[in-house]
């Protein structure tokens, strides 16, 4: 029997969206008030989606204590208070909500082998929210 899991976590970045590859022009038409030299913040909320078959014993998909601990390790103790811009993998890479949420996908596949993977969903304000399940089509 497969079952899903969903657990959120709260974090606070800050970011500017700014490209290299753009002029200062093409980085305000395109990122507007986000490409403000001094950058802005947001409170996420990341929400992670694991599944598996329910433990006959414990009656889990995986420990909770595992997931917590492994995302406060890997992910929140990274990116909580940082400014995204200054993390090494946001170096040549615009860091946007969608790409932050292919990261912390990626770094959940890599490290967390309890359960599968299905999705993580970020919340960036009330109005905007992203989700990322993996694939081929990471980035152009």
């Amino acid at each position: 029997m497969k079952a899903h899991l969903s657990r959120r976590y709260h974090f606070s970045s800050s970011h500017r969206l700014h490209s290299e590859k753009m002029s200062a022009e093409e980085n305000i038409a395109t990122y507007g008030k986000c490409n403000n030299p001094h950058g802005h913040g947001h409170n996420y909320t990341l929400e992670v989606t694991v599944s598996g078959r329910v433990d006959a014993s414990t009656g889990m998909v995986c420990n909770l204590v595992d997931l917590d601990s492994f995302v406060e390790r890997e992910v929140l103790s990274r990116y909580h208070l940082e400014n995204l811009n200054t993390v090494q993998e946001f170096a040549q890479l615009v860091p946007t909500t969608e790409n932050l949420s292919i990261e912390i996908f990626e770094i959940l596949q890599r490290g967390f082998k309890c359960a599968h993977l299905e999705r993580v969903r970020l919340e960036e304000t009330m109005m905007n929210s992203f989700e990322y399940a993996g694939g081929n089509e990471l980035r152009h």
